[in-house]
């Protein structure tokens, strides 16, 4: 009898020891490796408050997105699209612009802004590191940009938020 419960305990013992070590195989997953875009850095969610040039608030919190164009051509989208619906949550801006990795800032001349075909102008694109503060206090990446739409030409609207953390507590 005792060595049959020796007996199981190697057997036991063996498969663990052989599960163990095959489980942790790196094989054949090369192709699910993770791709990282160069402007992963300035990708994110944003809450934006859009203000008029006399700093009157047009828009608060609108929540808009940073995201890579996956080409690796040094570009970024901006916008303010809710999913792939036609729901915006602010200027109805939806632009790529062109992005320094190096200093995070971002710029766009005489681009389309496709939610409605006219064309933008976005200056002074800047992605601050730990330079803003979510709705509870929490230390987060802050964002600024300038934009001129050509329906409403000499009229430079101002844009400056936060990055959102995804907590409910910091949601507006």
């Amino acid at each position: 009898m005792k060595n049959l419960k020796s007996d199981i305990k190697k057997i036991l013992l063996s498969m663990f020891v052989i599960t163990t070590l095959t489980s942790c195989e790196d094989n054949g997953y090369d192709d699910y490796g993770q791709d990282v875009n160069p402007t992963v850095a300035m990708n994110g969610e944003w809450w934006i408050n859009i203000s008029d040039p006399d700093g009157n608030a047009l828009v608060e919190h609108a929540l808009h997105k940073t995201y890579d164009t996956n080409m690796g051509d040094g570009k970024m989208y901006i916008t303010d699209r809710v999913g792939s619906t036609e729901t915006f949550t602010g200027w109805w801006l939806e632009s790529p612009v062109t992005v320094n990795v190096d200093n995070l800032t971002f710029s766009a001349t005489g681009v389309e802004n496709t939610t409605d075909g006219s064309i933008v102008n976005i200056t002074d694109g800047k992605i601050l590191k730990n330079a803003g503060h979510s709705r509870t206090g929490v230390v987060v990446d802050s964002i600024y940009f300038k934009g001129e739409f050509d329906y409403d030409p000499g009229t430079i609207l101002t844009f400056a938020g936060t990055k959102r953390t995804g907590f409910e507590e910091d949601e507006y």
